[in-house]
């Protein structure tokens, strides 16, 4: 919509309401509401349609609780806006105000244009002596975005959502460019884009694989980072906010946000919940020495943490530049709102919270009682929603997995680390196994939380993928342009015998077999299980380990790989483990096990064995060179009946027979990675497992208790 034509601008708004923030369209008028508790005055700036001209100036009139407002009768949505906010200009003193400078309104819902990099969006002189405490008086409106006015209701009467169980979940980490933009069956004009997540075909596939939520890489507004553009690249991956309540517009195939809203209504139609990855831990401002777009203009001292005795220089617990202060009322509000606008406008279930630990730092460091994980858990909407958080940052005491307050599930990295040492042939890794394996209780089993709390993933979207974790041994990031020095240099990959792809049916069979031992491991985790997007079908970077930077095909899936016979037979491998997970409730058991419960008699509800079918003793789980292991857990069925599995898991080069401890009966092989067309077979007491093989076995039938 464009903007309502005003026959004449006021000189002053009318007095407004300090609530809500942002702009709000009441079918009269617009309402705007902005934080800020040291402005001394903030300007409305109104612009065309084009967003190139400045129609008007008009202050905000009044100020009650350190909120700014006003109101604009006969304005409505498609309006163009920003702020200026006058002050103090005292960076050594944190304040950092230059009406010289347009600013995005942090409640924007919308944005009109990009940003143009220029010197001019900083608030000091690039290249004065006195750098970023010198004073830049040029306009920086020509180079900003325009927030806009929208009219965002949306009928979600008639939507349902899946509401999936934690312990029936398992998540598929997605960007939502790159699993589209490739993808044939997709109209052209919505590949990549919002609409191309709810087509058919990419509903089809995420059903036929098993997968109950998609987890999205950013999609809040994010800037192009201007030393990406200098050297020909693009932030792909968009840890990067400018907007927190606006949908990006690179993923839109048209002017309608709408299209967002109706790919969440189809995925909820087909039992797919649609969960956000967030970064509320800093925005795109950067460091004090970064331009002035936003929070930085408004209110610099109240959005960031300060150096406390320095306050000229932002702390830098993210690695960004910058910090946002979750210790001000106001901040934790501005994240909230967005949190529950997205929750009720957009129709979304959950959020991963990106550098979460930065969102629970206080003064003194990380506490899991910090106002924002309270406010959070008590909220009527928000606390309801699945909430996972990435569990460390760069700062002080920048790790804390396991330490994160009920309600909140972390990403595990010492699964899988884990997971990839015990494959690739580690020695002294089989305690650490059995435990990521059983849930990572020792992480996680205080305060009443449950095994779902782990996040249990072999890749992400920041690291190798799950083919070329047995393709690289070492990073091949040069096409970042920063000579491979950046990504990590410690990824617990083998290469098994030649360093990138190759024709050796030898290395393609031992890489196959390892990737589906790897992802039989996960789904028969407790835990929590998350997918990456393209690791159901052996998707590669090319050994790119940190792919930000790479909007081209390095990142985008590759559905021509997935249809070849490798690509199929590794999909149909990961339907069959996730139809196995819903078919047995005691793969996905929703408490911690710890084999003091016996379901029927003589099983316990959880046991350990070694290949010889002997309970591992101490010595055994400290024995360096044990790198066979079986797992077996049992439970009682919805019907009474005892479920029992059993995961056997051989790490050595070698093919190792297992003999399988009692009671005796017939087994059936539900799943053996290296024979991945092997339907369900029955065996005795033993079974061969070939080289870095896992198979998964049950009993026929229910085990007669004879308690």
């Amino acid at each position: 919509m464009g903007v309502l034509i005003l026959h004449s601008l006021p000189d002053r708004l009318d007095a407004g309401s300090p609530y809500p923030l942002g702009a709000t369209f009441d079918g009269l008028g617009v309402n705007f509401a902005v934080y800020s508790a040291n402005a001394d005055a903030i300007e409305l700036c109104l612009f065309d349609a084009t967003g190139k001209r400045e129609l008007k100036r008009l202050a905000l009139p009044e100020c009650t609780d350190e909120v700014w407002h006003g109101y604009l009768p006969d304005a409505g949505p498609g309006l163009l806006y920003g702020y200026r906010a006058h002050g103090r200009y005292e960076p050594e003193n944190g304040h950092r105000f230059n009406p010289n400078k347009l600013l995005l309104d942090p409640y924007a819902r919308k944005l009109h244009g990009q940003i143009k990099w220029t010197d001019a969006l900083h608030g000091y002189k690039i290249g004065h002596p006195k750098e970023d405490l010198s004073f830049d008086k040029r306009d920086s409106a020509p180079a900003m975005p325009k927030a806009v006015v929208v009219d965002d209701h949306w009928d979600w009467s008639r939507d349902t959502k899946p509401n999936t169980p934690w312990s029936e979940t398992v998540i598929y980490e997605a960007h939502v460019k790159g699993l589209t933009k490739l993808m044939e069956l997709v109209p052209p004009n919505e590949r990549g884009t919002y609409a191309g997540l709810g087509h058919p075909a990419v509903i089809a596939h995420l059903k036929r694989i098993g997968v109950t939520a998609l987890e999205l890489l950013p999609i809040h507004s994010f800037t192009q980072d201007r030393f990406l553009q200098e050297k020909g690249l693009k932030n792909y991956w968009g840890y990067n906010t400018l907007g927190f309540f606006a949908p990006e517009q690179a993923y839109m195939s048209s002017d309608s946000q709408d299209e967002l809203r109706r790919a969440v209504h189809r995925l909820h139609k087909a039992g797919i919940e649609v969960i956000l990855d967030v970064v509320y831990n800093h925005t795109c401002e950067g460091s004090e020495k970064g331009p002035t777009l936003s929070w930085r203009g408004l209110d610099n001292a109240s959005y960031y943490r300060l150096v406390k005795d320095q306050p000229r220089y932002s702390i830098n617990d993210t690695g960004t530049g910058n910090t946002l202060n979750l210790s001000k009322a106001r901040v934790i509000q501005m994240v909230t709102d967005s949190l529950r606008y997205w929750a009720t406008s957009f129709g979304i279930d959950g959020f991963r919270f990106d550098l979460g630990l930065t969102l629970g730092r206080e003064e003194h460091g990380f506490d899991p009682g910090a106002a924002f994980f309270d406010v959070v858990r008590q909220d009527p909407v928000l606390g309801r929603l699945k909430l996972m958080a990435e569990p460390w940052d760069v700062g002080p005491g920048g790790y804390q997995l396991g330490n994160f307050p009920p309600g909140f599930a972390e990403w595990n990295d010492k699964y899988r680390d884990t997971v990839r040492q015990f494959w690739r042939g580690d020695a002294g890794q089989r305690a650490d196994l059995a435990a990521r394996l059983s849930g990572s209780g020792d992480l996680f089993d205080r305060r009443s939380r449950r095994p779902w709390a782990s996040i249990n993933l072999l890749s992400a979207h920041d690291g190798f993928t799950l083919a070329d974790t047995v393709m690289y041994e070492e990073r091949h990031n040069e096409a970042n342009g920063e000579d491979n020095r950046d990504g990590h240099d410690n990824n617990h990959s083998r290469n098994w015998g030649h360093e990138g792809p190759t024709d050796d049916p030898a290395i393609n069979d031992a890489r196959g077999r390892v990737q589906r031992s790897m992802l039989t491991t996960l789904l028969a985790s407790l835990g929590t299980p998350m997918l990456v997007a393209g690791d159901e079908f052996g998707r590669t970077q090319q050994g790119n380990n940190n792919a930000y930077c790479q909007d081209n095909a390095i990142s985008w899936l590759d559905w021509d790989a997935a249809a070849t016979p490798e690509g199929q037979t590794q999909i149909d491998f990961v339907a069959r483990l996730t139809d196995l997970r819903r078919r047995y409730a005691v793969l996905r058991a929703p408490t911690f096990l710890y084999g003091q419960d016996t379901p029927g008699q003589g099983v316990n509800d959880i046991e350990w064995w070694d290949e010889r079918g002997q309970q591992l003793s101490a010595d055994d789980w400290q024995n360096p060179e044990g790198r066979a292991l079986m797992m077996r857990r049992a439970s009682r069925n919805a019907a009474g009946e005892l479920d029992v599995v059993s995961l056997l898991l051989n790490g050595s080069p070698d093919p190792v027979t297992f003999h399988l401890p009692p009671p005796h009966a017939t087994r059936i092989v539900l799943i053996d990675s290296a024979k991945p067309d092997q339907g369900e077979v029955e065996i005795e007491d033993a079974y061969e497992v070939s080289p870095q093989g896992a198979v998964l076995l049950t009993w026929t039938g229910a085990f007669e208790d004879q308690a």
